[in-house]
């Protein structure tokens, strides 16, 4: 298979997770069925066709709203399911059209539906950082076996670096952002450094801004979820973590 067509797969695999996804991020906080009703309008409650459920697409044939009640539908589903298959396409095109793209492609498929429970509820379910580890260590012991060392050590590592941070500022983190870095550790190995670096410094900016535009006193006290920082920390680590620490061994060893 040629990494075009396998591009081309991964995306639309992607999107039609991505609108399972979606279905995890609302569903699981709330402790419902994730397969039990079938998909549905958020208004009326009527259940959607099969279709009417063909990501991004009937969304967008739909204009955005329900065909049953004509009630928008929020922009985020189409989002979420394109995002995805863009991630998937994006991890095929780095590594290849074959095994080298399992991990990658479980690593950004959990990484999802963590960022949009974080975003809604603040809360990074203990059920998906376990299924993403569990998922990391099939994988590496079916693809490369050798490596499994390396990410234990890398889990340890990032998850003790950032448990050790929320000991000393309990209020700036919780242990769900703990088990997310150590998680982030198996998938990533060694690249998990650059990626914990990408996600100290993309919150220290943000937080940054927002003390800039709201005042130092107000900044502080305005409660930020980490977990998307550690994901968009985990992207820059899969992509280009690697090419990272060899440019830092190159250059200062």
């Amino acid at each position: 298979m040629t990494t075009t067509l396998g591009a081309v797969l991964a995306f639309i695999g992607g999107a039609i997770i991505g609108s399972f996804l979606n279905v995890v991020a609302y569903r699981l906080p709330r402790g419902e069925s994730l397969s039990r009703p079938g998909s549905r309008c958020p208004s009326c409650e009527t259940p959607i066709r099969p279709y009417d459920n063909v990501p991004v697409l009937s969304w967008l044939v739909l204009r955005g709203r329900c065909r049953a009640c004509g009630e928008r539908i929020s922009a985020r589903y189409p989002i979420v399911e394109a995002v995805t298959g863009l991630l998937c396409a994006a991890v095929v095109i780095a590594k290849g059209a074959d095994s080298d793209a399992w991990l990658g492609l479980a690593f950004v498929l959990v990484l999802v539906p963590i960022v949009l429970i974080d975003l809604d509820v603040r809360l990074i379910p203990n059920r998906l950082t376990l299924i993403g580890a569990v998922a990391a260590l099939v994988i590496l012991a079916l693809v490369d076996r050798d490596s499994i060392v390396e990410a234990l050590i890398a889990a340890a590592a990032a998850g003790g670096f950032l448990l050790v941070a929320v000991l000393a500022y309990p209020r700036g983190m919780g242990m769900g952002d703990v088990k997310l870095a150590a998680m982030m550790g198996l998938y990533l190995g060694r690249a998990v450094a650059p990626a914990m670096f990408a996600a100290m410094l993309a919150g220290t900016l943000v937080g940054a801004v927002i003390i800039a535009r709201v005042g130092a006193e107000k900044g502080r006290k305005t409660a930020i979820p980490f977990g998307p920082y550690l994901a968009l920390g985990g992207l820059v680590g899969l992509f280009a973590g690697d090419a990272m620490v060899d440019w830092y061994l190159d250059t200062f060893t």
